[in-house]
């Protein structure tokens, strides 16, 4: 299953040491123009190499456009593109070739098709979230038709937390977070980590904006389920909180309950879905990313013979993948939001 979507569907393809990614971004309606200040930003915000607290793999992320665009609109037809492969090192991963790398897809991979590409997981590596990315500025005019602004931002790292969120602080921190009274602290344990030659678990925090009154469908394609699937879909993503999330199992329905009155809603402890559908109110998520498999310590696994190794691995690795994951998740709202758009079937640009 390559393919998101229903009313709009984005198919990728490409390995992280191929030729390049791409997709296929299919029920794009027409007349849409690109907002390329829009795509490139998303693109740099996702990028490696722009400090010690990413990846140093460097990538230029240039977008070809190969159909379903004339002259700078949507033409209606499927919109193809790809995004060329230029810093790869292949020959970082020659020592693995034969490990099944702990906590990776090689195991399953390999139980599943039979073979698995060791250069840095091939088609289960996070190289392909760019795609996903691209795509969602490409889908910016539809939420742009209804208000929508999506944010997003790294909230938690390592447990370090705070509940106060300011996510125009995320431009101005170099680890994305929105937390500007524990920056200070999250760095301080993201530099520990990486002196150590470890990997630390990370949160990102979600809000969508706008008029978001109706969208979702009840019971089999409900608003939270569908952003539920799309960030469980994201490489590394282990849990997804809604609202209060795992919080409103602790709570009493008293405390819980979003009252209201003439004026609106007096809480958002729903995280503005109810039923399945948009209420009009903020969307608020949370998203738990777990520590970058990818560490340089020692570790026990075993090869595609079944034999025990001790495997020392090399190459560029995020120590938290939650940093660059926070523009991944939002790109992934965005996209169940203009589907939820398009699936109402009164788009107008």
């Amino acid at each position: 299953m390559n393919t998101f979507g229903y009313y709009l569907r984005l198919t990728t393809f490409g390995e992280s040491h191929g030729v390049c990614v791409g997709g296929v971004l299919d029920g794009v309606p027409s007349g849409l123009g690109l907002d390329w200040a829009k795509i490139n930003d998303l693109l740099e915000r996702r990028k490696g190499g722009r400090s010690h607290f990413v990846t140093q793999r460097k990538e230029k992320d240039e977008v070809e456009i190969l159909s379903g665009v004339f002259e700078g609109k949507t033409t209606g037809a499927p919109i193809a593109f790809l995004i060329k492969n230029a810093d790869c090192k292949s020959s970082d991963y020659e020592q693995m070739r034969e490990c099944l790398r702990p906590s990776h897809a090689d195991f399953t991979y390999f139980q599943k098709y039979g073979h698995y590409d060791y250069r840095g997981g091939g088609r289960s590596s996070a190289r392909e979230s760019v795609v996903r990315v691209v795509a969602s500025g490409i889908i910016e005019p539809i939420l742009k038709s209804r208000g929508i602004e999506v944010y997003s931002g790294v909230c938690g790292i390592g447990g370090i937390e705070d509940e106060e969120l300011d996510f125009d602080f995320a431009s101005k921190s170099e680890i994305c977070s929105i937390t500007p009274k524990r920056e200070a602290e999250q760095i301080e344990l993201l530099q520990e980590v990486r002196q150590s030659q470890d990997s630390i678990g990370g949160v990102v925090a979600l809000c969508a904006r706008g008029d978001l009154l109706g969208l979702g469908e009840p019971l089999y394609r409900k608003l939270d389920g569908a952003l539920a699937e799309a960030m469980m879909g994201i490489n590394g993503v282990k849990a997804v909180e809604i609202g209060k999330g795992i919080k409103a199992s602790q709570m009493r329905g008293s405390a819980y309950n979003d009252l209201q009155n003439r004026d609106g809603f007096l809480s958002n402890h729903s995280g503005g879905i109810l039923g399945g559908i948009g209420n009009g109110e903020e969307l608020v998520m949370r998203v738990h990313f777990k520590p970058t498999a990818s560490i340089f310590l020692p570790q026990k696994t075993i090869n595609r013979l079944g034999e025990e190794v001790v495997l020392r691995l090399k190459g560029r690795h995020d120590p938290c993948i939650a940093i660059r994951g926070s523009v991944v998740a939002e790109s992934m709202m965005r996209l169940v939001l203009a589907e939820m758009i398009l699936g109402q079937n009164n788009f107008e640009i």
